[in-house]
């Protein structure tokens, strides 16, 4: 049959590692996919710029515009990055009755309800399995092999960066500023490291992930948002001597009166499975009503990881050439006309456990007043501990930390309101989640 034609939009680090896997790989491919896969053209920045990939076969040049274009192009492949270049190529793509494989979460999770309304329009397919977790198949997983299941709830470890911060703070004993300079020595974290740690792009991934799973439109704007920046060495060790452990969850959770959407740092019992996901690996764990718990594992970010789930879109991809459009899987999921108006809750609603941490004075007294206002909010403790302090202005301090067993968000916070206003209490308390699963 005739070869598919691919036309590259960024050949950096992802795509080529897409060129490479496909000239490896090319007969298992052939085999998997029924045609070959040809990229004969790619739009770069510089084009005297040396690829780390085998480039003789393919046309470089700097105009992307005429790769959308090019009546010879079946499928593009961005991997520009962004949402403002990324969308107008995208959308000049599809309407022009190409395929588009994608592996910006930026892109789909700010526009990735246009995006899948002009698919539709259009009878192409979008592909984003490399958006989600690099290599590990969790939107096929979701959208295909678990369709029979109401999913419950997803959480997951989905940046690699953050999860290798917190490795290094847990086992080296490191402040969170050593360990995010560790993580960009080693390439794991941008010079401007700010997606990582501040949660966004976690948030990006999480957005797809809600998507998904509850038949919901796109809504990165009602994700609760939270970065690891603030987080010190004592709350790592503090939660590791009340077994725990602390990662930077995304989680999706469909209650009775509607869907959270969340990522911030968490504690997670140690013994259990995503608390024992270290270093740069991503873990996702999904729980379907008929199925249980299945957990997701592997590398979340890198050229290969990448590039593999590229190329399964492609495979993918060229599968669905030969189909009739209404018998392929739906972008989210869902049918497009069964798409739920679901409401998003806001943070205040949020129920789960929390950990609380506040210096205080060393004094008669402080126990009883901060667990009378915890009992006036309906907010029971599940465990407590005081760790004193070095000596400061004459009188020895101390951190009390609470866990409390589930409890509505906005009584928690207005709780530690009340107790931050006591005389006892000094500035910088801490407020960090718990999150039970089973598996």
């Amino acid at each position: 049959m005739k070869p598919i034609n691919v036309g590259l939009l960024g050949l950096g680090t992802v795509g080529a590692g897409v060129v490479n896997l496909l000239a490896e790989n090319r007969d298992e491919i052939v085999r998997r996919a029924g045609r070959e896969i040809r990229v004969t053209r790619a739009a770069v920045r510089d084009t005297t710029k040396t690829r780390e990939c085998h480039v003789a076969e393919i046309d470089i040049g700097t105009d992307c515009q005429s790769i959308v274009d090019d009546p010879n192009i079946d499928v593009v492949l961005e991997l520009i990055g962004g949402d403002g270049m990324a969308f107008d190529l995208t959308m000049a793509a599809i309407e022009r009755g190409k395929h588009v494989i994608t592996a910006n979460k930026h892109l789909i999770a700010l526009h990735g309800n246009a995006i899948f309304a002009a698919a539709e329009r259009n009878n192409v397919v979008v592909s984003f399995e490399a958006a989600v977790a690099g290599g590990i198949p969790i939107i096929k997983a979701m959208r295909e092999s678990l369709s029979a299941n109401r999913i419950e709830w997803v959480a997951g470890i989905i940046n690699g960066t953050g999860n290798f911060i917190l490795s290094q703070m847990m086992f080296e004993g490191v402040s969170f500023e050593y360990a995010l300079a560790e993580a960009q020595r080693r390439g794991f974290a941008e010079a401007d490291p700010t997606f990582d740690i501040e949660g966004i792009d976690a948030a990006h991934k999480l957005a797809i992930i809600g998507s998904i799973a509850f038949g919901i439109p796109l809504s990165l704007d009602r994700v609760h948002t939270e970065g690891i920046r603030h987080l010190t060495a004592h709350d790592i060790a503090y939660a590791s001597q009340l077994g725990y452990r602390v990662k930077a969850l995304g989680i999706a959770k469909r209650t009775q009166n509607g869907v959270e959407l969340r990522v911030h740092p968490t504690l997670v019992p140690e013994k259990a499975l995503l608390a024992n996901v270290e270093n740069e690996k991503n873990a996702v764990m999904v729980y379907g009503d008929a199925l249980g718990p299945t957990v997701y594992y592997g590398a979340g970010a890198g050229a290969g990881p990448t590039a593999s789930a590229v190329v399964a879109d492609m495979t993918d991809t060229i599968r669905v050439l030969s189909t009739d459009p209404s018998g392929r899987v739906p972008h989210l999921a869902f049918q497009p006309d069964q798409i739920s108006n679901e409401p998003i809750r806001d943070r205040s609603d949020f129920e789960c456990g929390h950990y609380l941490r506040v210096q205080v004075a060393d004094q008669a007294g402080v126990m009883a007043a901060m667990t009378e206002v915890l009992a006036d909010l309906d907010i029971s403790i599940d465990a407590i501990l005081q760790k004193d302090l070095p000596a400061s202005n004459g009188e020895g301090d101390a951190h009390v930390i609470v866990i409390t067993k589930s409890a509505r968000e906005g009584n928690v916070l207005a709780a530690l309101e009340r107790i931050e206003a006591f005389e006892f209490a000094y500035a910088g308390s801490m407020h960090l989640r718990v999150a039970h699963f089973e598996d």
